[in-house]
């Protein structure tokens, strides 16, 4: 098992940048696939960014692409959202999840349904 904490989270200004952590502690973080996950205020959940085990592999929503980046540390059990040029409609819960059983460079699925572990999640807002 796998516990993942969220930080990074707060009030930015629309244009502005924050960069997301996820800490994982419990089983090698090495483990796991993880991916970013959000939810918009009165909206389902929204797959954002994926990142396979070894971190050779990332991909992004077409909604963040060109504007979000996704990397990790293994050394620091640590995966990373870089979110750049934010907009008001990129306010939502950002949270981690992780995704046991997959090959080292396979991407982590995209159905959110299918991950196994969750973080409590961090709040972004960003103010037009």
């Amino acid at each position: 098992q796998v516990q993942l904490v969220e930080s990074g989270g707060g009030l930015v200004q629309a244009g502005g940048s924050l960069r997301l952590s996820c800490a994982a502690s419990g089983r090698p973080f090495s483990t796991y696939a993880m991916g970013w996950i959000r939810q918009a205020p009165g909206k389902e959940r929204e797959f954002a960014a994926g990142i396979s085990r070894s971190g050779s592999r990332t991909y992004l929503s077409d909604s963040v692409k060109g504007r979000f980046t996704i990397s990790s540390d293994n050394a620091k059990n640590t995966v990373y959202l870089q979110m750049n040029s934010l907009k008001p409609e990129d306010t939502a819960v950002y949270s981690c999840a992780a995704r046991a059983g997959l090959s080292s460079s396979e991407l982590p699925p995209r159905t959110i349904s299918w991950y196994d572990y969750w973080g409590q999640g961090t709040q972004v807002t960003v103010s037009s």
